[in-house]
């Protein structure tokens, strides 16, 4: 065998788990933006349009548990951006778990709503976007080679994403 082909296969092990230690703190920036913007909206949605969107009725604690979802979605939003700057692997493993868990459990839920209560085009596109950001934590930590711990816990570099 070729010596260089061993010497060069750790090189390229190396730079594949950068790419995907860049691809998660990517994703991690997403959910961390998506979230911010989502609650901020969810907790300053005035009761006139939230009347307009359902159609016309008002439901008071209907738009109290909007807002609490909304405080949550912030909080998280900070969380999971502050978590692209952790290094220790099982930590970022355990989140990219749970959020896969999380995400998917809102989509069910979700569309439990939708084919038990009346129909809502809000439904289907919350649907989409809770199983699209859940399966990108999925993929991540089960594809890619995320049972790997290196993928999660190699030291930053000035190109991951901030």
């Amino acid at each position: 065998p070729d010596p260089r082909s061993q010497t060069a296969q750790p090189a390229m092990t190396m730079t594949n788990h950068q790419d995907q230690r860049r691809q998660l703190d990517l994703i991690f920036a997403i959910d961390a933006a998506a979230s911010l913007l989502f609650g901020t909206v969810a907790l300053l949605t005035p009761h006139g349009f939230l009347q307009r969107v359902v159609g016309g009725g008002y439901n008071h604690d209907a738009h109290e548990v909007l807002r609490l979802y909304g405080c949550l979605r912030i909080a998280m939003g900070w969380i999971v951006f502050h978590v692209r700057n952790v290094d220790d692997g099982r930590f970022r493993r355990s989140i990219c778990e749970a959020l896969f868990l999380c995400y998917l459990v809102q989509a069910v839920a979700v569309l439990r709503a939708q084919f038990t209560d009346g129909k809502n085009v809000v439904n289907w596109i919350a649907i989409g976007l809770l199983t699209a950001i859940g399966s990108c934590y999925g993929k991540f930590r089960f594809g890619w080679g995320g049972n790997m711990i290196k993928v999660y816990e190699l030291p930053q570099s000035d190109k991951t994403i901030r």
